[in-house]
């Protein structure tokens, strides 16, 4: 499996050589030259396996250059009791994603898929446990180390941070927009004490820290000399990752292949969807992906009109949704590709005109940059958008009807997914994260705490230990270079 560049400018790589880092030489992002397919009687077995199992079988599609006994050996010391809470030992391992019913209308089905039981209570552990292990897996072979540098929204610093605390050759540079974190999520992260990580609060918003993350990525020779690597969503091994929960969902939803599912996903950096989106052209059988914004609606504005239209700082809310307070959505590239048929010069032409003009417009409209907005119905993608007033709906609703409580981004998700569901198919919701995370929107919606598990009970009160910084690249720079020795 060979690994081509959006942007069309970069040669071909193996997975392994695109691991450890972010963005190509030419500014794209990763994809497979072509997606794996997966058949009927390829599903026919998965339908009994293990969530490690179906890891495994998931991932030697595209990790083609790993050893199978070797990534074998990964994915099962991944995917275990011990790093998901919710599985018992002893039990089926298929459990550490399980499904919900929520409720039934009109001849189909609204479910929860369970993703945040792993070690910082969100959905980015079921992606960033593995790539934790992958990257302390290749940098032994190679006898090399790696100093990651991220940005985080919320919840991708704290799943980085755990995943690679500790590990032998790492460190981790994580940005995140100073006080526009809840409470719980900014003392998850600062109150590591781990010497290999560092946490850095930006005076900006999130997109200020991911502008960072991308200087330091297209500035080669910086780093090659400090060895930087990324765990942002950007990064392939993440986005494929996260591909495994789709098929574990909709085995579980369906019991023959000739049925279809479709996804909601609340969306702010097209990861988490984009996946899914993976899954599908895979072959599975996927009828919607929708995407769940909040306030900062640039993609339910894209999926709705065919303009992408990039917010500025002083134009993107705060919201009580804040994982989701993205204005440029990194991963929207990889969607863009496949949208205009992998033609690499036009999609950097098209990211171009992000960067000069503040977006694009497929429309087909006299003016526009192209008409495949038109196509986009046959990819399955349709939006929506949530406030705060239906997220605090959603949640009380959830709560009264099925003492059911979510955590503020699902609601989004519900939110949304209720508007697009379909007679005769099952709908189902990706969890973002348990509740605990966001209880000050919590209480505001219930009048009460949500429930914490064990070890998180008093976490605000921990010391914690980061470094307030200005948004200035050359000031990061110059701090990564400082503490990396190198």
């Amino acid at each position: 499996m060979q690994y081509i560049s959006t942007r069309g400018a970069s040669a071909p790589q193996s997975f392994s050589h695109i691991l450890l880092g972010g963005l190509a030489p030419d500014g794209g992002l990763y994809l497979p030259a072509e997606y794996p397919q997966v058949t009927g009687a390829e599903l026919d077995v998965w339908r009994t396996l293990s969530y490690a199992d179906l890891a495994f079988e998931v991932l030697k599609k595209f990790a083609t250059d790993i050893p199978e006994a070797d990534l074998h050996a990964l994915v099962h010391k991944t995917y275990t009791a011990d790093v998901y809470r919710n599985v018992r030992h002893g039990e089926e391992a298929a459990r550490i994603t399980p499904l919900r019913l929520v409720e039934e209308k009109d001849g189909s089905k609204l479910m929860l898929q369970a993703l945040s039981n792993g070690p910082t209570l969100a959905f980015k552990d079921m992606a960033m446990q593995l790539l934790g292990n992958l990257f302390e897996y290749t940098l032994a072979k190679q006898h090399a180390e790696l100093n990651i540098f991220g940005a985080t929204s919320g919840d991708t610093g704290s799943a980085a941070e755990y995943a690679m605390r500790g590990k032998k050759g790492i460190r981790v540079f994580m940005l995140s927009p100073h006080k526009k974190m809840s409470a719980f999520q900014t003392a998850q992260m600062f109150s590591l004490q781990d010497p290999n990580i560092f946490n850095i609060a930006v005076d900006g918003v999130f997109d200020d820290c991911q502008d960072m993350v991308k200087a330091v990525s297209n500035d080669h020779a910086f780093k090659q000399q400090q060895k930087i690597g990324t765990v942002n969503s950007i990064n392939w091994a993440r986005v494929v990752a996260q591909v495994i929960y789709y098929f574990r969902g909709y085995l579980s939803a369906t019991t023959s292949n000739e049925q279809k599912v479709s996804f909601t996903v609340p969306s702010g950096n097209f990861g988490n969807i984009c996946a899914g989106h993976i899954a599908r052209m895979m072959g599975l059988p996927i009828h919607q992906l929708v995407a769940a914004t909040n306030e900062n609606d640039v993609l339910d504005e894209f999926f709705r009109t065919g303009v992408y239209r990039v917010r500025k700082s002083a134009e993107t809310y705060h919201t009580t949704s804040p994982s989701m307070d993205i204005s440029k959505a990194s991963n929207f590239e990889r969607f863009v590709f496949d949208l205009l048929g992998r033609d690499g010069e036009r999609v950097r032409a098209l990211f171009q005109k992000v960067e000069t003009h503040g977006g694009f417009d497929l429309s087909g409209k006299p003016g526009s940059d192209g008409d495949e907005f038109k196509n986009i119905a046959q990819f399955g993608f349709v939006s929506g958008k949530s406030t705060h007033a239906d997220r605090l709906a959603t949640i009380r609703d959830l709560h009264a009807k099925y003492d059911l409580m979510i955590d503020t981004h699902t609601a989004d998700g519900v939110k949304v997914a209720r508007e697009h569901l379909t007679p005769g198919i099952t709908m189902i919701v990706l969890e973002t994260a348990l509740p605990a995370k966001f209880n000050e929107t919590i209480r505001e919606a219930l009048g009460r705490d949500a429930e914490r598990p064990a070890g998180f009970e008093n976490i605000e009160d921990l010391p914690q230990r980061f470094e307030v910084m200005t948004n200035d690249i050359d000031k990061m720079k110059a701090f990564i270079t400082a503490h990396t020795g190198l």
